[in-house]
């Protein structure tokens, strides 16, 4: 089920993670080639995100 995304926060290792509108939480890390997600790596590409849907 998509839900929004309504913020970010670190983990304990400096990973982040998506807070999501239904209250659950998701990792968002960037780690190519398997997973590519350079905005996550600036606050203004966090910020574009928010309200973005996901799985």
């Amino acid at each position: 089920m998509q839900q929004a995304i309504v913020g970010f926060h670190l983990d304990d290792e400096n990973h982040w993670i998506a807070d999501l509108a239904c209250g659950h939480t998701q990792h968002v890390r960037h780690d190519p080639p398997w997973q590519n997600r350079p905005w996550v790596l600036t606050g203004q590409g966090r910020k574009e995100k928010l309200g973005v849907m996901l799985d």
